[in-house]
């Protein structure tokens, strides 16, 4: 049975505040770290925030600072394995959005194991037709995809993921995240197999597709500061020029 996905929105950082978006993978604010620990009472308060087996979180400095700080009683206290991924990376290709070099961050914390992150990150720029993490519609969507396939099998019950709000919202599971608010989802199997008999997805065989917790629906995310609602990849989130290039070979409907 796949696992269920706590998924998290790293918490404020510099560049939201001033919304300058040149500064390099920016820290967390004080109101950010601020926020962790309020997501950390939050978490802990909840059954699903006790299950976590797993934390998978992007490689990008505000979000392993929200790992740190709003995951720390998981961490410390039951020792949940981190593991840092540049799969869950946000999607643009500015300052704000590409990630610091692994040396740096394995000197930042200490604590992680960065090892199996992908030698290719922080690249987002080179090679763009086949750059997995290029800011184009088609290397976003299908990174989703891989992202929610490499968890699919995982044998942990529940994993938090702490992730970034746009990529998120277009390509994992069309909802928009507050700083620091987190939701609850299991993979819709049902749906997911409609679709692989529809024959969808890059390869043809599906979709990996999620079905969101009424508790954190309804609520607007475990702690009510998001909206409510579903909000697809947008054309505005991708650059036009790719994509006029890139529509053609990307499926309609990538995720729900």
């Amino acid at each position: 049975m796949p696992p269920t996905l706590l998924l998290i929105r790293h918490a404020q950082a510099l560049h939201n505040v001033s919304s300058d978006w040149s500064i390099h993978d920016p820290p967390l604010s004080e109101l950010g770290e601020e926020q962790c620990k309020e997501l950390q009472k939050s978490l802990q308060n909840s059954k699903i925030g006790n299950q976590v087996e797993l934390i998978v979180v992007s490689s990008m400095r505000r979000t392993l600072q929200t790992a740190t700080i709003g995951l720390e009683w998981l961490i410390k206290e039951k020792a949940i394995e981190v593991r840092p991924d540049a799969g869950w990376q946000e999607n643009a290709d500015k300052p704000c959005d590409t990630g610091s070099p692994i040396s740096t961050m394995a000197q930042e914390f200490p604590d992680f194991d960065f090892s199996q992150v992908d030698p290719l990150y922080p690249d987002k720029t080179s090679s763009l037709s086949s750059n997995p993490y290029a800011f184009t519609r088609k290397a976003i969507l299908a990174r989703g995809q891989a992202c929610l396939q490499s968890l699919y099998s995982r044998p942990e019950k529940c994993i938090a993921v702490v992730s970034h709000s746009g990529f998120l919202r277009a390509a994992v599971c069309n909802r928009r995240f507050s700083n620091a608010d987190w939701r609850v989802f299991d993979y819709d199997e049902e749906r997911m197999q409609k679709s692989q008999e529809r024959g969808e997805g890059l390869d043809g065989q599906g979709l990996y597709l999620l079905e969101e917790w009424k508790e954190t629906e309804e609520k607007g995310g475990g702690m009510g500061r998001s909206d409510v609602g579903i909000f697809g990849p947008e054309t505005a989130d991708f650059p036009l020029e790719v994509v006029e290039e890139e529509t053609k070979e990307v499926p309609a409907q990538s995720v729900m």
